[in-house]
């Protein structure tokens, strides 16, 4: 049977050309080549080739290739002169732009121009500007050298990127589409002084047509525009306008479900597409994913669909808009410029129904646990060798820590090994009542009835008596290496912080535990998560068995944090853009960054540019600080400003997170951090950051 025609449906707003050079770079969910991903500024040329030679930074002839495919469309107009002093109207700004992503959404036309100052050693000829046939000349430098103002080296030309007395002023006039207004703007890296930027706002008013605004590429350059008395757009305000966001590019097929509310998710099938309400922590694989909330790239939910390959994205409102499609079969398509919905065929929904019949293939490398030793191993003792015995979390903790990193401190802990675990589980008669579980009438076929069991069988680990020759020695630990202080006691299991499996949010931590009967029980309760629901719907769908996974638990001194948060040590989108370090963060503790609710400060940090740019802001007004009586609890916030990282913190963030890299043979690295009230940077995650499955379905 064929299904109903439906509309197509497109994204209703455009990503800003704001966010494609924000993002260095690429755009959230699979990679894609920097310069499709400028959205935030005009694309570089030479950010591509930050590593090259210079003979490969030189801009390709007019009417070259185009790999990219970002610079399609308008070539500027037949017989357009080589420059203007000035536009009078904007068929003369077109007939001198070249256009990024032309016939979309996105599409946006921009201008080079330079404000030559002349000699400033003693010539004091008025400066004069010209807006560059852009497809033409393609860059300011070969502008200059073709016209012949300028024949010096490339070192000598740099100098007009970085010298308060430059003789060059060189920048972008665009029409960003998002605010429907121009802009003109600079490179990132670009050392502007507010005498500059004041030229540079004078000279384009005295000369074209429309107003433009200056739009600040990074942190530096708003503070140049304060001090220079000049309103600024910034990265963050283009961005937060956005009424679409590619969080992970890919397509697929399934049935689309609308859900209000969390509770409404308990029914979810594996061939369905949700548009969620509200953001889980959690969620159990599905086809396809749509939010009505931004988050942070790094939220729990967004780990999941980055590994499962589906797509996701966030949608204004997506709920009403869709809502004529709620309960039928599409096809949804989600990459970095839009996204579609359109009819599935029939073909496509009965593949889509095989595959979520199908065995998973098992692309998972589990750790095989050592289950044979049950001795206590503390953090100092660890390397990434004891993952057998302690997992990789642990594991990997302990190998930071002896890297002594400066500037840098892991709270000290103590690892319960696998074999703690296994010896418990067989006391309890685990493999029997797992047996028993799976036998139950639509375990197979049923959320339901899987979620129900599960949550029986959580509460009996819970529950199961604890000899005191085995909880006894964690007490003594807490007491003698930890010194009785509260403490998280943490997942370490074989199927998290792999290299093709994060696992991230699947499993249990449970904070500030005070006193020694508590930590038994927390400790029950870590096990006990390995038959959380999402847990077991997610290795069911990664073809990881089950009875392979065992549970090590990480017990680690707590800390109260001024902020924290999690960084990636490439842009997320472009792993090769090996110069640039994403990072997600609030104040106080950590735990709210990734659980996808409220959106992080988001910030993006080239080490070839120098260059920080905030994506987003944090706009809460409260923070989660240590309870005194164990636990964590809600404070308000108060004169916090708008930052939660300053600049040299965030430099300093990116240091330690390439010193992490380095420690694991240079793949990239997904960090949990905190900073404390004394400035110290507190590792507390180290993992790979895993990629996505290739391509889409």
């Amino acid at each position: 049977m064929t299904p109903p025609p439906l509309p197509r449906f497109r994204s209703p707003a455009s990503l800003p050309l704001a966010m494609v050079m924000a993002f260095g770079l690429t755009l959230w969910g699979m990679p894609v080549s920097s310069s499709h991903a400028q959205l935030a500024r005009k694309p570089s040329y030479y950010e591509k080739d930050a590593g090259a030679p210079s003979q490969n930074l030189v801009a390709r002839p007019e009417g070259g290739s185009d790999p990219a495919g970002t610079m399609r469309g308008n070539q500027g107009t037949k017989g357009a002169p080589p420059e203007l002093a000035s536009m009078a109207d904007r068929q003369e700004f077109d007939g001198l732009a070249r256009v990024y992503n032309a016939g979309t959404p996105l599409a946006q036309p921009h201008v080079i121009f330079v404000i030559d100052r002349g000699n400033h050693r003693g010539n004091k000829a008025s400066p004069r500007i010209s807006y560059v046939n852009t497809p033409r000349f393609q860059l300011h430098d070969r502008f200059l050298r073709e016209t012949g103002r300028f024949k010096g080296s490339r070192d000598e030309f740099n100098r007009n990127y970085a010298a308060p007395e430059r003789r060059f002023i060189l920048g972008t006039l665009s029409w960003q589409p998002q605010i429907q207004r121009f802009v003109f703007e600079f490179w990132e890296g670009d050392v502007l002084t507010p005498v500059l930027l004041q030229t540079a706002r004078s000279m384009i008013a005295g000369s074209f047509f429309a107003d433009a605004q200056f739009k600040a590429n990074s942190t530096a350059q708003e503070q140049v525009a304060r001090e220079a008395g000049i309103a600024v757009v910034t990265q963050a305000e283009l961005i937060g306008q956005q009424r679409f966001l590619p969080l992970n590019v890919s397509r697929n097929t399934g049935r689309l479900r609308i859900i209000a509310s969390l509770d409404a998710m308990r029914d979810l099938q594996p061939f369905d597409i949700v548009v969620l309400r509200e953001v889980p922590i959690s969620l159990p694989p599905v086809a396809g994913v749509i939010t009505e909330r931004p988050s942070t790239m790094l939220s729990h939910v967004n780990l999941l669909a980055r590994g499962w390959g589906i797509p996701n994205a966030y949608v204004q409102d997506a709920g009403r808009q869709l809502k004529a499609l709620d309960g039928q079969w599409v096809h949804l398509q989600v990459d970095t410029r839009d996204y579609t919905l359109r009819p599935a065929t029939e073909a496509e929904r009965e593949a889509a129904r095989q595959r979520a019949k199908a065995q998973p293939r098992g692309r998972v490398q589990l750790i095989a646990p050592d289950l044979r030793s049950t001795k206590l191993q503390p953090l100092a003792t660890l390397r990434a060798g004891h993952r057998t015995q302690c997992g990789a979390k642990a594991a990997n903790l302990g190998e930071v820590r002896s890297a002594r990193i400066a500037g840098t401190v892991v709270p000290d802990g103590f690892c319960i090994p696998f074999g703690a675990y296994a010896e418990a589980m067989g006391r309890f008669g685990l493999a029997e009542r797992v047996a028993r579980m799976q036998a139950l009438p639509r375990f197979d076929t049923d959320a339901d009835v899987r979620r129900a069991a599960l949550a029986r069988l959580r509460e009996d680990i819970e529950r199961m008596p604890m000899p005191g020759a085995v909880s006894e020695p964690w007490g003594s630990r807490w007491s003698q290496q930890l010194g009785g202080q509260g403490v998280f006691v943490r997942s370490s299991s074989s199927s998290e912080d792999l290299p093709n499996f994060s696992g991230a949010g699947l499993y249990t931590t449970v904070p500030n535990v005070k006193d020694a009967g508590a930590l038994t029980d927390a400790v029950r309760k870590v096990w006990a998560s390995v038959f959380n629901f999402e847990a077991w719907e997610a290795r069911s769908t990664a073809g990881i068995a089950h009875d392979a996974v065992a549970m090590a638990v990480f017990v680690q001194k707590a800390v109260n944090s001024q902020a924290s948060g999690v960084m990636i040590t490439r842009n997320p989108l472009d792993p090769d853009a090996a110069h640039t370090t994403f990072i997600a963060a609030k104040r106080g503790l950590g735990i709210r960054v990734v659980d996808g609710h409220r959106v992080a400060e988001q910030v993006l940090y080239s080490s070839w540019s120098k260059a920080i740019q905030v994506l987003s802001q944090s706009g809460e007004d409260t923070e989660l600080q240590l309870d005194p009586n164990g636990g964590v609890r809600e404070v308000p916030l108060a004169g916090t400003g708008r930052r939660v990282l300053g600049d040299e913190r965030v430099k300093r963030l990116a240091q330690v997170g390439k010193d992490i890299e380095r420690r694991f043979g240079g793949k990239a690295q997904d960090i949990e951090w905190a900073v404390t009230d004394e400035q110290q940077i507190i590792i507390l995650q180290a993992r790979p950051y895993a990629n996505p499955p290739a391509g889409g379905r």
